[in-house]
């Protein structure tokens, strides 16, 4: 039997996939990082509707991978899923350049649908390469991730710069162009990962399943009239209160009647799962105001001239990836060093600490707001503090969550659980853009005539979010007895 083929001691397979990812990343935060700016810059939309077009599209964008994922696990395989995820995705931010609204709202379809089967899929491929108990599994998925902000940095930086500074078109232009890149890698590499089980299309997605034709082909046409479907979700957004709501119950029950059929232990833990899904969910909605609040305060309310030079609004989104980069390695360490010790954190501590930090990053902000603004215009050290405690916040929580999961939930509903847990992001972003709401600002193309009356609402929003926060934390803090029993030495 031929020796496998490897780079750095992966399987080969693992660079394409990177790569792929990368410039999946590139395009994904590309459209999302300029995403509010040109809503109330271009589209002329209040700061309201605009936080929450943004917090519909993206929570549409988390919960399209549960069933992107399902659908290539029984029709469509994974490269075939992936593939026309990319071009979907693609297709989406080509179509934005139409410059209206209608354009933008089509475009941001052809983006959920195409995500959903891009993003659900890429991952199963990498744990794929790696047989059952290979001790480089872990390692590679690390290595995965580090594309996955590599192509995040980049999108903040370089598609930020150009969409902000040159024309919103051009950014938009360039994320199409790296979602390309991702489906000319993926395809072309294509020998290098073939060993992965699952990649071809299914048997049951060949039956014929409509006159002459299969279930795959169903599909793509469903997907493609999926589309208008997210058009209008989007449009009226008011819909998905409704939706993520009943679907969140539904969740919920599936998953502790599910537990109380498997015994009292699994009952409990169910009972755990949901509890740290809206927990999740928590944090996740008030992090996620780096795409339209703290966004829209940059552009307002924080000096943001280095050595004469201007930092675009949108590129203070930087910030989140390239800290994640820089720690994400250490902190993987610090884990591993604090077992060893003995004094690694309970998961309810973890999140309890993760969600404190989140919390004194906001009043970071309304520190700056009172004490250190001029002009009504904070320093630009304000978001870079702020980002480096929502970015270890971030660290103490989201590392974990996937693993969790696995381990609460029996192996009979476990995708039920997986599906739930990527639910309670989806919920959390459109949450998020219900927040952004509330921090005003109906200046025409996003300009206010009253930059102190602006920076009082982003202070007040600003630091109720941090006292929220950081009760919420020491509640955790005080059930962490009762959360740890409910999971029964799960850790």
């Amino acid at each position: 039997m031929p020796a496998e083929a490897t780079f750095l001691g992966h399987p080969k397979g693992l660079v394409i996939l990177f790569f792929s990812e990368m410039w999946e990343r590139f395009c994904f935060y590309g459209m999302r990082v300029l995403l509010t700016l040109y809503l109330v810059q271009s589209l002329f939309k209040g700061d309201a509707e605009a936080s929450l077009i943004y917090g519909a599209y993206t929570g549409l964008v988390y919960a399209a991978p549960v069933l992107g994922g399902k659908l290539a696990d029984r029709f469509l395989g994974y490269r075939f899923a992936i593939m026309l995820g990319a071009v979907l995705m693609s297709l989406g931010e080509f179509l934005i350049l139409g410059g209206n609204e209608f354009w933008l709202f089509v475009g941001m379809g052809g983006i959920i649908v195409g995500n959903g089967y891009f993003k659900a899929n890429i991952s199963t491929i990498v744990g794929k390469l790696y047989k059952d108990g290979d001790p480089r599994r872990d390692s590679g998925f690390t290595i995965f991730y580090i594309g996955i902000n590599v192509g995040a940095a980049l999108a903040t930086s370089v598609v930020a710069y150009v969409g902000e500074v040159y024309d919103f078109r051009y950014g938009f232009a360039l994320a199409g162009a790296g979602m390309l890149a991702a489906l000319v890698i993926f395809w072309f590499g294509r020998d290098l990962y073939k060993d992965a089980q699952g990649l071809d299309v299914t048997e049951e997605g060949k039956k014929k399943v409509f006159g002459p034709f299969t279930w795959v082909q169903v599909i793509v046409v469903a997907s493609i009239f999926t589309i208008p479907v997210c058009f209008f979700l989007i449009s009226f957004n008011e819909v998905m209160d409704y939706l993520l709501l009943g679907v969140f119950i539904y969740v919920a029950w599936s998953l502790i009647s599910a537990g109380v059929k498997e015994g009292p232990i699994w009952r409990d833990r169910m009972i755990a799962l949901v509890i740290f899904m809206v927990i999740n969910i928590t944090f996740w909605a008030c992090f996620e105001q780096a795409g339209t609040s703290l966004t829209l305060f940059a552009l307002r309310n924080v000096e943001r001239t280095i050595f004469g030079w201007t930092m675009p609004a949108a590129m203070t989104q930087f910030f989140n990836p390239f800290f994640i980069i820089v720690f994400g390695s250490i902190f993987s360490v610090m884990w591993i060093k604090l077992s060893e010790m003995g004094k690694n954190p309970s998961l309810p501590m973890k999140f309890a600490l993760g969600i404190l930090q989140l919390g004194l990053g906001f009043l970071v902000a309304t520190v700056a707001a009172n004490y250190f603004a001029v002009d009504y215009k904070v320093p630009l050290l304000t978001l870079l503090v702020l980002y480096l405690l929502h970015t270890t916040g971030e660290l103490f929580l989201s590392p974990i969550g996937l693993s969790m999961v696995t381990k609460l939930a029996p192996k009979n509903i476990s995708g039920t659980a997986m599906g739930g847990w990527f639910l309670s992001f989806a919920i959390a972003n459109f949450v998020a853009g219900k927040i952004a709401s509330l921090t005003g600002g109906e200046g025409s193309g996003g300009e206010v005539t009253d930059l102190g009356a602006q920076l009082d609402i982003y202070n007040n929003v600003f630091s109720n979010i941090g006292f929220v926060l950081i009760g919420i934390a020491i509640l955790i803090v005080l059930f962490k007895g009762q959360l740890n029993k409910l999971m029964h030495g799960v850790d």
